[in-house]
């Protein structure tokens, strides 16, 4: 082979090859960063991959929240009209957190099916529900049984 040509393939094999390894690293910061979002069915169901970073979403269930008197620890239960998770989040619940309103939860699933929150996110007026929330709600046909801010669950 021509010295020339030996050497322009070396210099397009090593071009290759960087931009290669720059994809591949790009992929992988961005897996890292990705906060898939599921709904307490599929989380129930066990779709949601344990001791990654999530997102979850759904009404709060009437009466589930419980609130310990020594730490900022809370425990509610969160549902779809389907099925209900139990989030536990340790640190100051957002002010517009009510039971019956749609939050977003960010954390990891434990062993037991348990969303262990880092971050709650509660909607901002009373007319907003998180896009996730009311696309999953719909989904189940739960979003009929929410007005006007009030849940009422089906019987």
């Amino acid at each position: 082979m021509n010295p020339v040509r030996k050497k322009r393939l070396f210099i397009v094999l090593a071009i290759l090859a960087g931009v290669g390894i720059a994809v591949a690293l790009a992929l992988s910061a961005l897996q890292q960063n990705i906060n898939l979002f599921y709904t307490p069915t599929q989380i129930a169901a066990g779709e949601a991959p344990e001791g990654t970073r999530i997102r979850a979403g759904g009404l709060v269930e009437e009466g589930s929240v419980q609130r310990t008197n020594d730490s900022l620890s809370v425990s509610f239960r969160v549902t779809d009209g389907v099925e209900s998770v139990t989030i536990t989040y340790q640190g100051i619940l957002p002010d517009l957190f009510r039971e019956g309103q749609g939050i977003v939860a960010l954390g990891r699933v434990n062993a037991a099916g348990v969303l262990v929150a880092d971050e709650v996110l509660a909607k901002h007026d009373e007319n907003y529900m998180p896009p996730e929330v009311t696309q999953a709600l719909e989904k189940s046909g739960m979003m009929k049984h929410y007005e006007g801010g009030k849940q009422e669950y089906a019987k």
